[in-house]
């Protein structure tokens, strides 16, 4: 899949947790939009699908590609 993408982060639950998920899409190279409410982030920029997965993964928050 290319970017851009929807993701749907169901672990996301609070300030900390997106303010996480923005400082670890934005170090893949990658632009993001988080909404916080539905557990969702649009993101848009060079960053490789596979690698931003893994990387969201390892900070303790599983990604699906969700659009």
């Amino acid at each position: 899949m290319r970017l851009p993408m929807k993701l749907s982060i169901p672990d996301m639950s609070c300030g900390h947790c997106k303010a996480v998920v923005e400082k670890t899409v934005a170090a893949q190279g990658a632009q993001v939009t988080v909404d916080l409410s539905a557990r969702t982030a649009e993101v848009a920029g060079a960053a490789k699908p596979e690698a931003l997965l893994a990387a969201l993964a390892a900070e303790g928050y599983p990604a699906t590609i969700v659009g």
